[in-house]
């Protein structure tokens, strides 16, 4: 797995430890899961844009309207 460095303030770091202590091994999965989010946030924020962009039309749109139920 490749590793970056970051460098954090102070403040940043304090509070950090205080949610996710290094002695622990947490601190490591905690920016893991953070940089995960961030992305899957920026990613549904750019699929929405495209939506809003290009939005589909009615024909474009799946029909629901006779849709059966799944067993």
């Amino acid at each position: 797995m490749p590793s970056i460095l970051i460098q954090l303030d102070e403040q940043t770091m304090k509070s950090l430890d205080r949610i996710a202590p290094a002695a622990k091994r947490q601190r490591a999965e905690f920016i893991r899961q953070a940089v995960k989010q961030a992305i899957r946030r920026r990613e549904y924020e750019e699929i929405n844009e495209a939506y809003a962009r290009q939005p589909d039309t009615s024909e474009d749109a799946d029909d629901w309207a006779n849709a059966g139920e799944w067993d």
